[in-house]
């Protein structure tokens, strides 16, 4: 065994200590390795001219525009969880589903489903569902753990459900593995793997994992433990006004990026408006703010559609779309300007600009470190010994695939999926995506996979958060009793998207070649 070599093994044991230890993620992923470098240096182990690339590797994320999609998401999902409009969808669909345990426990689902799509923020959203929905679950008799593992499951589902902030940085990362690796191996002109093709692709995956829930909650829950209550009427127009506006929001963001709009910055930022302007009505007061916000909403929409649609590409048609489209960005500045006052006035602005600096902060940090473990990694020869690890495995490319699920399985046990992810990628996704296999099917499994991180115990993210804000009533224990079935199902479902490939690729595939 040479001295690299040795290296490479004393590496990842002191990098997961450095992790666990205590001190930022970000401080540990780039300092471990840095240290280790410095000394390897000194018994001619490390070419220090490698560290040189740093710099360079840092201003390619600053100007690097997808991921600036990133903090705009997060903005999107932190105005739709301080402006209360969760709480108002899950009270209209537990009086549409009846007071049952069955019928609160999918009202609890089908509420998590559509505002994973709208925010993609698991902490936040784990925190409001414990909040807004644990006690009314509880009241209907859903059992205590299974309540704790549906909240924390459910929560997680807005890694899977496109926009998802996690798939915004799996594109990143696969795009340029999976172009650095086929250029290896020969192939000059690879088809670019974007992420409106991993939003596509985590479509139908996404449909499957809740489904899988709601066949175990109606299996499991069918025995009412307490006579069905009467589901109450729920006028039309509240449902209309209560579910409309984020579906319009999630069906416009998606819209632009599956329909060749707009890119994933473009429509992040277009999110982050329309959320805005969803915060801003429900914090307005007078007639007239809430007319002028609504009708910005509604211009945004109808822009974002006509432009769906090809209307005025040209002609005649084109004229008349170009003075409609100045009407309406007239109409939406008017109505951002109002939306960001009433914000400001209810204190609800500063607040959100300061999490999602907090979390983009966390984000970048941890993408800027791993350029640092990347170089150093490479720096001891890790690619060419990763790629002669795997070319030992058996089962060829698919036996490689399995083992990397495998080892981002064990990891989610002990790592944060972005840690995660600017680790295992760069080191271990040139070796399978430089074969035949799909790169949007190698994201797919790696974000189902990642989605299962965060309720794997003992370092389950959501299980903590879960247990920061849950009553005494309900013991870690209990928690981590209650995610087993749900882990258990994201693991089926995992497996069905392996054996079945075309779940992940036939979306992109019918909509973009």
């Amino acid at each position: 065994m040479s001295g690299q070599e040795l290296m490479l093994i004393v590496l990842f044991p002191c990098l997961f200590a450095g992790i666990l230890s205590g001190i930022p993620a970000m401080l540990a992923i780039a300092g471990v390795p840095l240290l280790l470098a410095l000394g390897a240096a000194q018994f001619d182990l490390f070419n220090l001219m490698f560290l040189s690339n740093f710099p360079a590797r840092v201003l390619g994320v600053m100007n690097n525009t997808l991921l600036m999609a990133v903090p705009l998401f997060v903005l999107m999902g932190v105005f739709l969880e301080r402006a209360n409009l969760a709480e108002r969808m899950l009270r209209v669909l537990a009086r549409m589903l009846g007071g049952s345990p069955l019928g609160m426990a999918l009202s609890v689902l089908a509420f998590s489903a559509i505002i994973a799509a709208s925010t993609g923020i698991i902490g936040a959203t784990v925190v409001m569902l414990v909040l807004i929905a644990l006690r009314p679950m509880l009241e209907a008799g859903v059992p205590k753990r299974q309540a704790a593992g549906l909240i924390c499951a459910a929560g997680t589902l807005g890694q899977i459900i496109p926009p998802s902030i996690l798939l915004v940085l799996l594109g990143d990362q696969i795009g340029n593995t999976y172009l650095e690796a086929q250029q290896r191996r020969g192939n000059f002109a690879p088809e670019p793997v974007s992420v409106a093709d991993l939003f596509a692709g985590s479509m139908v995956p996404g449909l499957v994992l809740v489904g899988l829930y709601a066949l175990w909650l109606i299996a499991t829950l069918r025995p009412a433990r307490r006579a069905r209550a009467a589901s109450e009427p729920v006028a039309a127009s509240e449902i209309l006004f209560t579910f409309l506006p984020p579906l319009l929001l999630i069906l416009a963001v998606l819209g632009s990026i599956l329909g060749g709009v707009a890119t994933a910055t473009e429509a992040a930022g277009l999110g982050a408006v329309g959320a805005g302007l969803m915060a801003g009505f429900t914090t307005a007061t007078t007639g007239r703010d809430r007319a002028l916000i609504g009708a910005a909403g509604i211009a945004a929409f109808a822009l974002v559609s006509l432009h769906l649609a090809g209307f005025g590409r040209a002609g005649t048609a084109g004229a008349m779309a170009g003075w409609l489209g100045i009407g309406a960005a007239l109409v939406m500045a008017l109505g951002v300007v109002v939306a960001i006052g009433r914000l400001a006035r209810a204190r609800l602005l500063a607040p959100a600009m300061t999490e999602t600096i907090r979390i983009s902060g966390m984000v970048f940090g941890i993408v800027i470190a791993a350029s640092m473990l990347s170089l150093v990694f490479r720096g001891f020869g890790g690619e060419r010994a990763v790629e002669h690890l795997v070319r030992g495995f058996p089962g060829g490319d698919m036996g490689a695939l399995l083992a990397v699920m495998v080892i981002v399985f064990l990891l989610g046990f002990i790592l944060e999926a972005v840690e995660i992810i600017y680790i295992v990628v760069p080191i271990l996704g040139p070796a399978v995506l430089s074969g035949d296999l799909s790169p949007v099917w190698f994201a797919v499994l790696m974000a189902m996979n990642l989605q299962t991180s965060f309720l794997t115990p003992p370092f389950g993210f959501a299980l903590f958060y879960f247990r920061s804000v849950a009553p005494g009533g309900i013991t870690t224990l209990d928690i981590y009793r209650g995610v087993v079935p749900f882990v258990s199902i994201q693991i089926v479902a995992l497996a069905l998207v392996f054996l079945f490939p075309g779940l992940a690729t036939w979306l992109p595939d019918l909509m973009f070649n």
